[in-house]
């Protein structure tokens, strides 16, 4: 009831409880499963700090529908769910029960996704309610471009929703970080007249249960899915993200990794058609290696091929001689994502442990990207 919840912002109950959710939320990182090291500990309860971020600016900062905010999300410093170096995110908190304007600038990043989103990571009825890519868009000559976005088809560029659409988000891909440049937005809800009415009680209150219930949702996800590669260590297994507000033109690839100072870990495969592929190493918790620092991805324009059109890259703790060497940056586990982008179909990479001393003879690669 909106009394009970006015109350409870009174009294500082919602706050207490705001608080006692995220303190629970630590128990992820001291499971019985989860790692012990001082490492793995300091970057778990950090990651709930970015998890933590993530939440009050969805659902605190700016989670309304009737006045959307584009936003960043998962950027160098805050990491979720294997999020991609290449990537960058933007998210608007939306509602099927309306209609928007997006207004774009195009930028030279190779490429775009707008896609809508239903339900959440909690459980229930969750999905895509529609995508529009950057092929799919009509561009004027100076690169202006409009989106309409609602569940009702609309003339030229449409991005659908759900009727119970509550989110979209906004990826733009590079392949090289150093010199493309992003496409600008804003959003704006179609017959909006007015200014957003000031910060409301009862929304507040649930606003704010809401971000802590995210954090401990987020955590217990995401280190289930770290639990079951470990099961298989050293191996890439199908991880569906169709539930998880994923990109519905991706297929994923996720494991566990585990080296010692004298091995390697050799990934190969033999990359399909397709517009897109990123290969990365991640901590325990998801979460891409400090990207800014250390050489932990690698994709489809970057990689060293061999003749036959395959391609290995080689996870270690200090550089093995050849090319396409991704560094662990002081971790000695963590976890790995592959992904194919509009693939016209799915090969499944093979993984090898080999002593550092013998990568060279697994296969050394010599021939330049494509």
């Amino acid at each position: 009831m909106p009394e009970q919840s006015i109350e409870r912002v009174l009294n500082g109950r919602a706050w207490e409880e705001f608080c006692d959710t995220l303190k629970a939320s630590g128990e992820v990182v001291l499971r019985d499963q989860s790692p012990t090291g001082a490492l793995d500990r300091a970057e778990g309860f950090r990651y709930l700090s970015r998890v933590a971020r993530m939440a009050l600016g969805q659902f605190v900062e700016m989670p309304d529908p009737m006045a959307p905010v584009l936003r960043r999300t998962a950027d160098p410093s805050m990491k979720l769910g294997c999020d991609n170096p290449d990537s960058y995110y933007l998210m608007a908190n939306i509602s099927g029960e309306c209609e928007y304007r997006i207004r774009g600038q195009r930028g030279t990043v190779p490429y775009l996704s707008l896609s809508t989103y239903y339900g959440g990571y909690g459980g229930g009825r969750a999905g895509c309610g529609g995508t529009i890519s950057l092929g799919e868009l009509e561009i004027s000559a100076d690169g202006s471009f409009e989106i309409l976005v609602s569940t009702q088809e609309q003339p030229g560029n449409w991005l659908p929703m759900d009727p119970e659409t509550n989110q979209m988000i906004i990826r733009q891909t590079h392949h090289d970080r150093q010199s493309e440049a992003v496409f600008a937005f804003e959003i704006e809800r179609l017959g909006a007249t007015e200014a957003p009415a000031p910060l409301d009680p009862t929304r507040f209150h649930d606003a704010l249960l809401a971000s802590s219930q995210y954090v401990r949702t987020c955590a217990n996800l995401f280190a289930d899915w770290t639990e079951s590669y470990a099961e298989t260590p050293n191996q890439l297994v199908v991880r569906d993200v169709s539930g998880a507000q994923g990109d519905p033109a991706l297929f994923y690839y996720q494991g566990y990794w585990t080296i010692a100072e004298n091995e390697a870990l050799v990934i190969h495969a033999t990359p399909p058609q397709c517009e897109y592929w990123n290969f990365q190493v991640n901590n325990y918790w998801i979460e891409s290696l400090d990207y800014r620092f250390h050489k932990i991805d690698i994709n489809h324009t970057q990689a060293y091929y061999e003749p036959d059109g395959s391609f290995r890259i080689v996870v270690a703790h200090r550089d093995p001689g050849v090319p396409n060497w991704l560094q662990t940056a002081g971790h000695t586990h963590g976890t790995m994502g592959l992904r194919w982008v509009n693939a016209s179909e799915h090969p499944k990479p093979t993984c090898e442990v080999v002593a550092l001393s013998d990568v060279d003879r697994v296969g050394r690669m010599a021939t330049p990207s494509r």
